[in-house]
C-alpha cells in the first residue's frame, strides 16, 4: 500500500473510533434520560401520597410542644386576668356621684355679666358650664331638656367639644348641633330668675374669633381665661363621661343628634366604645409580648425551619384568645356579669382567627410546593436542569451522524 491508502485507513480508524465514542456517551446519556423518566412518572403516579404526606409532616412539624404548651397556659391566663379585673365595663354612676369622683365643688352661682362674648374669670370658674343650659331653648325651638342636651350641644360632643365648648365656655354662649349659637345670660322667664338662661342669638363665628383674641392678642388674662376654659371642659367631659347618659359618641351628633341619642340608647356610647378599645389594646398586647417572648425561645438546631416555628407562635396566641373568649362568654351567661363581656377582646379573637388562617394555610402550601418540587427534581441526580437540557440537545446533534 502506498502511503496515501495508509494515511486514509489511518484517518477511518480514527473517524470509527470517534463514533464509537460518541455513541457511547449518546447511549449513557439516553439511559439516564430514561431513568430519570421514570423515576418523574412514580412521583406524579403516586403524587395524591406524597402530597398527603407532606401535609402531615407540616403539621407534625408545627405541632406544640410541652415549652408551647407553658406559652399557651401563661397567654390564656393574662387575658382572663385581663377581662376579669382589669378591661370590664364600669357600672354607671348618677351625675352626682361623677362630679364627686373628678372633684367638682358646687359654689353659689353668679349672675351672667351683661357684655357679650366677654364673661370675667370668676365668672367661668363658678358658673356652671354654659351648653348645660336649657331654660329659654323652647324660644328658639332647641327643645333642650335634662333628657336629651347631650346629644343636642357641641359642648358635649368627646372630640368637637374641646374646640366649641372650649369657646362656648370662654364667651358665655351655646352651640347647637346645627353650629348655630347663643349667649347665656341671667334673665327672668314666667316670674322666676334663672342664672343661666339662653336668652339670644350669637355669631358662632364670633364666639370663635373672641377665643382666638383671648388666646392670642389679649395678654395674660385672656391667656388665663382660655386655659381655665379649657380645664372646664375637660373637668365636664370627664364627670359626663361615667354618669348613665355618658356622653355620645363622636362627630354623630353634628348630623343626627336623634341618632346620637338612639346610639347610646343601646349602649354605644362613648364610654363604652372607650372600654371597648382599651380591652381590644390589650389583647393585641398581650399577644404581641407573648410572640415576641416565644421568638425569644427559638432555637435553630431543636426547632428547625424558623417560618415554621413562627406558625406555632401564632397558633399560641389563637389558641389563648380563643379559649379566654370562650371562657368570658361562658362566665357571662352563667353569672350574668354583663360588665364582663369582653366584645374587644371577642373581636381581636375573630380577627386573629380569620388573618392566622390565611397565614398558615398559605405557609403550608408553600411548605408542599417546595417539598413536592424537590421530590420530582431528585436530589441523586448529579446533574442540573441547565446541564440536562445542554446533553438532551448535546444527544440529538450527536445522533445525527
Amino acid at each position: 500500500m502506498n502511503e496515501q491508502t495508509l494515511q486514509d485507513l489511518q484517518n477511518l480508524r480514527n473517524r470509527k473510533k470517534s463514533a464509537d465514542q460518541r455513541s457511547e456517551w449518546a447511549l449513557s446519556n439516553v439511559g439516564i434520560l430514561a431513568a430519570e423518566s421514570q423515576r418523574v412518572a412514580e412521583v406524579a403516579h403516586n403524587s395524591a401520597n406524597i402530597l398527603q404526606d407532606l401535609d402531615r409532616e407540616f403539621e407534625s412539624q408545627t405541632a406544640l410542644t410541652s415549652t408551647d404548651v407553658a406559652f399557651l397556659l401563661f397567654a390564656t391566663a393574662l387575658q382572663c386576668v385581663r377581662w376579669a379585673f382589669v378591661t370590664k365595663f364600669a357600672d354607671k354612676i348618677s351625675h352626682d356621684e361623677a362630679d364627686k369622683q373628678v372633684g367638682k365643688k358646687s359654689h353659689d352661682l353668679l349672675y351672667r355679666s351683661k357684655e357679650l362674648y366677654n364673661p370675667p374669670l370668676q365668672e367661668i370658674i363658678v358658673n356652671p358650664v354654659p351648653f348645660d343650659a336649657m331654660v329659654g331653648s323652647t324660644d328658639f325651638d332647641l327643645g333642650l331638656s335634662g333628657r336629651n342636651h347631650r346629644y343636642k350641644t357641641l359642648g358635649h360632643d368627646p372630640i368637637l367639644g374641646w374646640l366649641f365648648g372650649t369657646a362656648n365656655i370662654a364667651t358665655a354662649t351655646l352651640t347647637a348641633w346645627d353650629f348655630s349659637s347663643y349667649h347665656i345670660k341671667s334673665g327672668e322667664l314666667n316670674g322666676r330668675t334663672y342664672k343661666e338662661m339662653i336668652k339670644e342669638q350669637a355669631s358662632t363665628a364670633e364666639v370663635m374669633l373672641y377665643s382666638k383674641e383671648k388666646l392670642l392678642n389679649e395678654g395674660l388674662e385672656g391667656k388665663k381665661i382660655i386655659a381655665s376654659s379649657l380645664i372646664k371642659e375637660a373637668i365636664h367631659l370627664r364627670s359626663d363621661l361615667p354618669s348613665y347618659k355618658s356622653l355620645p359618641l363622636p362627630i354623630i351628633q353634628a348630623f343626627d343628634p336623634k341618632l346620637a341619642e338612639q346610639l347610646a340608647t343601646y349602649g354605644l356610647d362613648t364610654a363604652n366604645v372607650l372600654t371597648v378599645g382599651k380591652q381590644a389594646t390589650f389583647a393585641i398586647l398581650i399577644n404581641a409580648i407573648i410572640t415576641m417572648l416565644h421568638s425569644l425561645c427559638y432555637n435553630p438546631e431543636k426547632d428547625g425551619d424558623k417560618r415554621l416555628y413562627h406558625v406555632r407562635s401564632r397558633r399560641i396566641v389563637t389558641y389563648s384568645n380563643l379559649i379566654s373568649s370562650f371562657s368570658n362568654v361562658l362566665w357571662v351567661a352563667l353569672a350574668k356579669d354583663f360588665n364582663r363581656l369582653d366584645i374587644g377582646g371577642i373581636a381581636v379573637t375573630v380577627f386573629r382567627l380569620i388573618s392566622d388562617g390565611v397565614f398558615i394555610r398559605k405557609l403550608k402550601q408553600e411548605f408542599v410546593e417546595e417539598n413536592f418540587l424537590k421530590m420530582v427534581r431528585g436530589e441523586e441526580l448529579l446533574l442540573t436542569d441547565e446541564d440536562l437540557a445542554e446533553n438532551i440537545e448535546n444527544t440529538i446533534q450527536q445522533l445525527d451522524l
